[in-house]
């Protein structure tokens, strides 16, 4: 039968830089054109290469089923994709947008740079599977999506001009009964009890205008760039509102692939290992690379559960600037703009990548080989304007995949989060699976202990020691959660902490040394021994709490041993970190590090540790 083909014309006004985001989220553009909602097949899949997918709609009670090959892009000029049915009327459809400036930056001075227009070109291949397919093509894509297309991509223009995202479309919140009083009356328990009270209004009035994809996913460190605050501020204000019972946390897995993966509601519910479906690929968890902390309305409140109108879209990933499938032995030029910084290409079916950094001084011109040997080993250096020529030298069909590798900057980790204070006061219960071990990467670890606390119990009594120990405990707990670190477990007048930046913690434990030197009058000046060590951990659950152990707990609790009270011994592996260098360097704070060796009971080798003091300035 006969192909129809259409082909649309749009003279909008934003930048295909601003539309980008908008219209290359083909969930949403979807939904908002009238498409169906569609389904996953997920038994066929497993046998699927380079992240194809089974999929199923039902439209006018006909069941359609397809198969879809993965969406091609180059960000932000281009994308399309190619689905061929199985079942329904149709045998076949080709989607293919293009986005061209109308007047290229360097066509007009620098202050009409934000008067870019765009021309975009949509268009669709449709060919028929029988005689219903000759007839609903026409009515359904030539005319209906017409209409639909001219009238959200009108409101999608509107949008991007004013830098707002197509989350902004919503226009009445859908809260469940009784859901707005109650968001109300918690945001203001949450402002009287401490929280922000500009971050708990800026909380509110987004899950009153946000629709509900953009709230099935909230990401704090996106919303601390939309409000123009500290992202640490927005995530604690997240975790104070999940507590509060507005929010309901939730930890999205991250396949190292694609990036996507599915959410679980707590801890416990994560394995060691997982499988991702659209690449067809199990692999390992791990908290500091896999695993993300997002943040849905509670169901109280507003209800979330949307339906999925498009998979496979650019904007699923888009840390992606570029998407191509390329057939054996064949090759594919593209023109790219990046933003300096390093990228890697890969494919689905070849180990390791091709290292990339884009720069000023970069080749203009690059060929990127695909070969059955791997990849290149050297970083290539191309240009912020390249021409890339992707080569597939294989005998089987390639997906090309470039990608910044700076992917995870709005990601709030399980390793980050775990390791805060906040997280672990509000959320106590949040533990793995008993006998779960999973990966957390590189910590700092401390372990911390009272000089002479038997002596002082002796002297002063119980009853005032323990206050005394108490209160200490109360300086350690406030000193690590400045640091942006957390309290793990105290064992007697001991206590263990975590922190991500070795420099504060090495920053907190000096202040808590001077704090409980100089108590307040009428108190016992106590002496704290503390040892640091960085590296990687592994978390577990132990007493029902979340817990780390390893080599690196292991040796942070042999350099507390070392310290003598006064002192934070380090091992070289903390003061190696470029921080805690310009920490003790700085004439300012007063700070000296004494290297020394010794060996540690349990470890083999003689190691290299340094004893840090606050050096004490007598009054002239």
């Amino acid at each position: 039968m006969r192909e129809f083909h259409y082909r649309w014309e749009f003279d909008l006004d934003s930048s295909p830089e601003q539309l980008w985001p908008l219209v290359a989220d083909t969930n949403r553009f979807n939904r908002d054109t009238g498409v169906p909602a569609v389904q996953m097949v997920q038994s066929e899949n497993r046998g699927l290469k380079n992240a194809r997918r089974r999929l199923r709609l039902s439209a006018f009670g006909i069941p359609v089923e397809w198969e879809e090959q993965p969406f091609e892009w180059i960000r932000p000029t281009r994308f399309g994709v190619v689905r061929r049915y199985s079942k329904g009327p149709i045998a076949e459809l080709r989607v293919v947008v293009d986005l061209t400036p109308r007047n290229k930056p360097n066509d007009l001075p620098m202050a009409a740079h934000r008067l870019v227009g765009t021309k975009m070109i949509y268009q669709v291949w449709a060919r028929p599977r029988n005689v219903i397919g000759l007839m609903a093509i026409p009515i359904q894509i030539g005319i209906l999506s017409a209409r639909s297309f001219a009238r959200t991509l009108s409101e999608y223009d509107r949008l991007a001009k004013h830098g707002r995202t197509a989350a902004d479309l919503s226009t009445r919140a859908e809260f469940v009964s009784g859901g707005r009083a109650r968001l109300l009356a918690l945001s203001e328990k949450m402002t009287a009890g401490g929280t922000d009270s500009e971050l708990v209004a800026l909380l509110v009035d987004y899950l009153e205008n946000a629709d509900e994809f953009a709230l099935s996913r909230i990401r704090p460190y996106e919303l601390a760039r939309q409000w123009n605050t500290p992202g640490r501020a927005a995530l604690e204000a997240c975790l104070c509102a999940t507590r509060a019972g507005i929010l309901d946390l939730q930890w999205n897995l991250i396949c190292p692939m694609c990036r996507g993966g599915p959410a679980t509601g707590a801890l416990k519910d994560l394995g060691s290992s997982i499988h991702c479906p659209g690449c067809n690929i199990d692999f390992a968890v791990n908290f500091e690379q896999s695993v993300e902390l997002t943040f849905r309305p509670n169901p109280s409140i507003r209800e979330t559960d949307s339906e999925t109108f498009c998979i496979g879209g650019p904007q699923v990933t888009p840390h992606i600037v570029a998407q191509q499938l390329l057939a054996p032995r064949s090759s594919r030029a593209i023109e790219l703009a990046l933003e300096a910084g390093r990228y890697r290409l890969r494919t689905m079916s070849i180990p390791g990548w091709q290292h990339l950094r884009a720069s000023e001084t970069g080749e203009g011109a690059v060929t990127l080989r695909a070969t059955e040997d791997g990849w290149a080993s050297e970083e290539l250096q191309i240009a912020k304007d390249a021409k890339l020529n992707f080569e597939n030298a294989t005998g089987d069909e390639q997906l090309f995949i470039l990608e910044r590798t700076a992917w995870s900057d709005d990601a709030a980790t399980a390793a980050e989060v775990t390791a805060l204070q906040i997280f672990r006061d509000l959320f106590a219960s949040e533990a793995l699976r008993p006998g779960e071990q999973i990966s957390v990467g590189t910590l700092t670890v401390l372990f911390t202990d009272l000089k002479d606390s038997t002596r002082m119990y002796r002297e002063i009594g119980d009853a005032t020691a323990f206050g005394r120990v108490m209160n200490h405990f109360d300086i350690l707990k406030q000193v690590i959660a400045d640091e942006d670190g957390a309290l793990v477990k105290t064992i007697g007048d001991a206590v263990m902490a975590v922190f991500r930046c070795p420099a504060g913690a090495v920053r907190a434990m000096l202040d808590a040394q001077t704090q409980l030197a100089s108590p307040p009058e009428g108190m016992q000046p106590l002496s704290l021994k503390a040892g640091l060590h960085t590296g990687p951990c592994i978390a577990v659950t132990l007493n029902d709490r979340l817990d780390y152990f390893g080599s690196t707990v292991n040796m942070a609790a042999r350099l507390e041993g070392q310290s003598t009270g006064d002192d934070v011994v380090i091992s070289s592996a903390v003061y190696s970190d470029p921080q805690v260098r310009d920490l003790l360097g700085d004439p300012d704070l007063g700070f000296s590090a004494t290297r020394f060796e010794i060996p540690l009971k349990g470890f083999e080798d003689r190691f290299e540790l340094w004893r840090v003091t606050r050096v004490r300035t007598s009054a002239t």
